[in-house]
């Protein structure tokens, strides 16, 4: 079979991710002789650096890792809503949906305090030794990849007019980033150097880490935040909005481990984060699929693929939620009996309906902006069609998914999956004083009380981000993630199935063939960004597609659009095989960036 690159086989550390700077760096530190997690906390604050567009410091990110002979554990790097982000509060602003952009979408920032948390407790590495690498590419700069610029160019009037300190960052004597020029970020730099030389006095490894998580809560570094988060900002509304982030929000929160929700598959073990995000919509996904599946790749199969996402995320959006166990019933939405009532409902047509289930008898509800939501009126940008982390950004910064994602296994076994996001560019102005925004993803939280999702002081919104671990008979053997917003959970299943169900390369398991395999995705569902819209029916596929499968698709009442022959997905993913003593690791070849090293 044809695959863009090889799987890369080794022994000592594999590493996958969105950019190529980051995967390096992450190796570099493996080469150094730190373990995954060191490699992992190194490569994510390059990703702040190389593309700002995705993720930055003050977004948010679920990582699993998977310690050598230990259990798999979730690290919530999500942040909650601030104590002052009240439903009647965006309600007197006279909003009906939190805003995509801007400081009311500003969730507790929760990236850093995770990164910090999993150095803490699982790395080996110094904070000085991890950061190195992100001070380097910011100070010094980097050569840009093509969408840093195009994006800055579609925002570059609202830069220009309102959002001031981020024209300083990113139109510097008025041109934006291009590629083959080196961008530097000095005042992203300014932050890192003056954060390691305040807690440089602190003591040991771990004690400068706990002072740094200080600086991060109360220290420079806060003060900062809360007066952006202060400051009246345009956002999508249409409107200037100061925010509800306090001194008090940042002093109180961290990042915390959690067991994993997880689902067992034909002697597999799939592991997500809880239904604070969208990944038990994976797991459902799988429980939903019959015993036999139909051949790879038929109409059959994608049909089947598509209708049991359909169903998922139509729970997703009635069930989904931090609002408790009692509020979010995860047992019952994953049972065989469930889902088999469930499966009865995918037809040989496409449904055009959203159809939540009633788990354990209890009424299903959506969301009024979810229940009138139809076809044409959806206020669907069809730009937004396709692969979500390139999709056109609006001008007032309006965007759907941007994203990265991070892989790494090492030669002692340990495994990490992480998916950062948020606090990009597009989302709120650059804080001055750091060279960072804040992020917007309180925009995933519904402005309707009694919901699983519904806006709340102290709850996760509920977020898309959605790493992956799997485990063969028990042992941990893959990692693997995609960026992509609510598209993150097909592109994955779909990856997963090829990987699982497919013949195998080289002895191993065949990484590179299942990113390459043409992806598909549906829009059929309330998008989680703003202006949170939906499109019935829909199914997008790349052009690869054989259009055999395509015509019957269509013939099936799906509404297909066929876009460019490389545009669904972003995955990474690394493996171990534990008999051969064999690491592997591949990459996503869309979008000319994302790459595997590893020896």
């Amino acid at each position: 079979m044809f695959t863009t690159r090889p799987t890369l086989q080794g022994t000592f550390g594999m590493v996958s991710s969105t950019h190529w700077l980051a995967s390096q760096s992450a190796m570099a530190v493996l080469e150094d002789g730190g373990n995954a997690y060191d490699a992992a906390v190194a490569g994510a604050f390059v990703l702040h650096v190389v593309e700002p567009h995705l993720n930055g410091p003050a977004g948010e990110v679920p990582i699993l890792l998977a310690p050598a002979g230990g259990e798999v554990r979730v690290l919530c790097g999500q942040g909650v809503a601030p104590a002052g982000a009240t439903i009647d509060h965006y309600r007197a602003l006279g909003l009906d949906l939190v805003p995509g952009t801007g400081p009311l979408a500003a969730a507790v920032p929760g990236a850093f305090d995770a990164w910090m948390l999993l150095l803490r407790d699982h790395g080996t590495k110094s904070l000085a030794d991890v950061l190195k690498y992100a001070i380097g590419y910011a100070e010094d700069g980097h050569a840009c990849v093509e969408n840093v610029g195009a994006t800055v160019e579609a925002v570059r009037e609202l830069f220009e007019t309102e959002w001031t300190s981020s024209a300083d960052v990113y139109l510097p004597g008025g041109k934006a980033p291009r590629p083959g020029e080196l961008f530097r970020n000095p005042a992203l730099a300014a932050t890192w150097k003056r954060l390691l030389t305040e807690v440089a006095g602190a003591g040991g490894r771990e004690a400068q880490i706990e002072a740094a998580r200080e600086v991060w809560r109360s220290g420079f570094i806060a003060e900062a935040l809360v007066r952006q988060a202060q400051r009246p900002t345009m956002d999508t509304s249409g409107e200037r909005h100061t925010g509800t982030l306090t001194a008090a929000d940042l002093a109180s929160w961290s990042a915390s481990y959690e067991a994993p929700a997880t689902y067992d598959w034909n002697g597999w073990t799939l592991c997500k984060a809880g239904p604070w995000s969208q990944g038990p919509a994976f797991l459902q996904q799988l429980a939903l699929l019959p015993a036999e599946l139909p051949a790879y790749g038929s109409a059959d199969y994608v049909h089947l693929l598509i209708e049991g996402c359909k169903l998922a995320m139509a729970d997703r959006e009635a069930w989904y939620g931090d609002a408790g166990e009692d509020a979010v019933p995860l047992g019952e939405l994953l049972s065989a009996d469930y889902n088999a009532a469930r499966r009865e409902l995918i037809g040989e047509k496409a449904s055009y309906e959203l159809r939540p289930g009633s788990p354990g008898g209890r009424a299903p509800r959506l969301c009024g902006h979810a229940r009138v939501v139809a076809p044409k009126e959806s206020g669907f940008d069809p730009m937004g069609a396709g692969e979500p982390t390139v999709a056109r950004v609006s001008a007032d910064g309006g965007t759907r998914g941007d994203t990265c994602h991070l892989d790494v296994v090492d030669r002692w076994g340990n495994m990490i999956a992480a998916t950062p996001s948020g606090g990009w560019l597009q989302s709120n102005p650059v804080v001055p004083e750091l060279g960072f925004p804040l992020g917007t993803r309180l925009q995933m939280a519904w402005l309707e009380p009694g919901l699983p999702n519904s806006l709340a002081p102290g709850r996760r919104p509920r977020t898309t981000l959605t790493p992956s671990i799997a485990l063969r008979d028990g042992v941990p053997v893959l990692a693997f993630g995609t960026p992509g917003g609510d598209q993150q959970d097909q592109w994955q299943l779909h990856f997963f199935l090829a990987v699982a169900t497919r013949a195998k390369a080289r002895g191993g398991l065949d990484l590179q063939g299942a990113i390459d395999a043409p992806n598909w995705h549906n829009d059929s569902f309330p998008s989680s960004f703003y202006p949170r819209g939906m499109r019935p029916g829909s199914v997008t596929v790349e052009a690869r597609t054989d259009a055999a499968v395509v015509e019957e698709l269509r013939r099936r009442g799906h509404d297909v659009t066929v876009t460019d022959a490389w545009s669904e997905g972003r995955l990474c993913a690394v493996a171990r095989d534990p008999a051969a003593g064999i690491l592997s690791a591949a990459a996503n070849p869309r979008g000319m960036q994302g790459y595997a090293v590893g020896r």
